[in-house]
């Protein structure tokens, strides 16, 4: 069956996650762009894990376009001590998502996945073709693991079907939303809430590691932009790489926010703590070339982020 690679500003559109980092930004650039028909339930609503539930309420929404944002994520602690429910949950997740896609005839779907897809040492820039040529990360391999089994299947259903399902891979994301419990956050939304914390107490801050490894940094609402340009623009079996193609070495990107939060106190490098991967950054030609360049640069999407966390600390430091 011949697919459209076109989406309508009519179209009614499922988010599915559409209330976590990555989610939300996808909503708010959706209705930027006058995409309005939009179709999103609560976790207590719809269970995605669950294959009925999910069939039934696509059965009954009949959703034209589906982005398929929804996912369990965690840190490295969660990753690497509850694997078997990285695995469980987000493979049936996609394969709820995905089939029930196919079986309803969504006209074209985006699935979401990381850059933690690629071979723990893939020589970088990473491009897409690195994948499956290495050995994961161990720490988050059930999480890499189930996202490599939701692009292949977005590729086979195109294959044997001719589905116009896609894929995308962004790199490290921040902005609204982010997860600043200092359990389970990442580098970026950490270094903020560390720096303002210390700021208001008058005390000195303490971050991990040398500060040498070299990171790539995409605001949210910049991968929101980019994942709507692709289902507008795209409609390759190849999956996609989301992010800047600019990387920063952690001291540095310290001292960016260290100017934002406005944090004068004395920081203290604990190279007892583990660095991680030396360098981590993608590829992002591929992008480029079919017209998506990302807009907010680090500085600017900092300042934004730290504006956000302070005008919802109650929320953010759940």
């Amino acid at each position: 069956m011949e697919m459209s690679t076109t989406i309508h500003k009519t179209d009614k559109i499922y988010v599915a996650g559409h209330d976590g980092l990555v989610g939300s930004a996808i909503m708010r650039s959706l209705q930027k762009k006058g995409y309005h028909n939009l179709v999103f339930r609560l976790y207590k609503d719809l269970d995605l894990i669950n294959q009925q539930d999910t069939m039934d309420f696509m059965m009954a929404e009949k959703p034209d376009v589906v982005i398929l944002a929804a996912a369990k994520v965690g840190g490295i602690n969660a990753n690497n001590t509850r694997p078997a429910e990285f695995a469980y949950d987000n493979m049936q997740i996609q394969c709820n998502v995905i089939h029930a896609s196919h079986l309803c005839a969504v006209r074209k779907l985006l699935f979401l996945g990381s850059t933690c897809i690629y071979p723990k040492m893939a020589e970088q820039p990473i491009v897409e073709g690195a994948l499956l040529t290495g050995p994961l990360e161990e720490t988050n391999e059930a999480y890499a693991i189930a996202k490599i089994a939701g692009l292949k299947m977005c590729q086979y259903y195109k294959r044997q079907y001719g589905d116009d399902f896609i894929s995308c891979m962004p790199t490290n994301l921040y902005g609204p939303n982010d997860n600043y419990n200092l359990e389970g956050s990442h580098v970026l939304p950490a270094m903020i809430r560390k720096f303002h914390e210390a700021k208001i107490k008058g005390e000195s801050v303490e971050l991990w590691g040398s500060g040498t490894p070299l990171r790539e940094f995409i605001y949210v609402d910049d991968m929101a932009d980019a994942c709507i340009f692709l289902l507008e623009n795209y409609d390759g079996l190849e999956h996609i790489n989301i992010g800047t193609g600019e990387e920063i070495t952690i001291r540095e990107l310290s001292e960016i926010v260290r100017f934002a939060v406005g944090y004068e106190g004395k920081v203290m490098w604990n190279s007892a703590m583990p660095d991680g991967t030396p360098r981590k950054l993608t590829n992002v030609t591929k992008l480029h070339s079919l017209g998506w360049r990302h807009r907010i640069g680090l500085s600017e999407g900092v300042s934004l982020a730290y504006d956000w966390f302070k005008e919802n600390i109650a929320a953010a430091r759940l």
